[in-house]
């Protein structure tokens, strides 16, 4: 059973938030989707594009059964917390992409 991918892109509206949700990711958040079941964890700047600030977390979650117990279980807190504190209404947009590492 492969690995499962799970990478949550956020676009930002400029630099200092930019750094200010990295800075979060780095002291909190990350910490908390690893605790949770993910195997590893990435935190991508991205530099092409240069616009829109983008910042990609990147999760690898050793079977889909934890990835699923992470999405049943932990997600939906973790999720309200990070729209609490970068609301849409800051311009602020999350994707998120899910695949299998072949």
């Amino acid at each position: 059973m492969p690995a499962i991918a799970y990478t949550v892109i956020a676009t930002l509206p400029d630099e200092p938030t930019r750094s200010e949700y990295v800075a979060w990711l780095e002291s909190e958040h990350v910490n908390l989707v690893v605790k949770a079941g993910a195997h590893t964890a990435m935190i991508v700047r991205v530099e092409d594009p240069v616009a829109p600030p983008q910042v990609e977390a990147r999760y690898i979650f050793t079977t889909r059964q934890e990835f699923e117990r992470y999405i049943r279980d932990s997600a939906p807190a973790l999720r309200a917390e990070g729209l609490k504190r970068f609301p849409a209404q800051r311009g602020i947009r999350f994707e998120r992409r899910i695949g299998a590492v072949v």
